[in-house]
């Protein structure tokens, strides 16, 4: 479920892994820290290939800045009970304290801008993702 448009900084706590649905689309996944005294961990996902440079280039350890769409999803622990987790599909992100930042807006004429009422969700299904 889709929450509201966020734009949050970070530190990267766990490397980036790219995944394949099953109709072969590439989805990149990397959780952030945004807390600041404590760990308050946001899931970040990547369904635009615009973005692929800028995943490449993040590792944990590293400040980002990333825009998307804030949503939540329902995930089963290993002892089968339900705990809500946060989630950011990502619009745009950029490195921070680098030289050279990269975001989708870098791209503007290779990408297709949707709406907000047709954004990737019907490009890619929710039980397609493969996290």
């Amino acid at each position: 479920m889709t929450v509201a448009k966020a734009v949050v900084t970070g530190t990267v706590f766990r490397n980036p892994e790219k995944r394949f649905t099953s109709n072969n689309v590439p989805v990149s996944a990397f959780v952030l820290n945004i807390g600041e005294k404590e760990e308050l961990l946001i899931r970040v996902l990547v369904k635009r290939n615009s973005l692929d440079e800028v995943v490449s280039s993040v590792s944990k350890g590293t400040r980002v800045l990333v825009e998307g769409r804030l949503q939540t999803n329902n995930v089963k622990n290993e002892n089968g009970t339900e705990r809500k987790i946060f989630e950011i599909d990502a619009n745009a992100i950029e490195l921070m304290g680098a030289a050279s930042s990269v975001s989708s807006s870098d791209f503007s004429e290779d990408i297709v801008k949707f709406s907000d009422t047709e954004m990737s969700d019907e490009l890619i299904g929710e039980d397609e993702i493969p996290f």
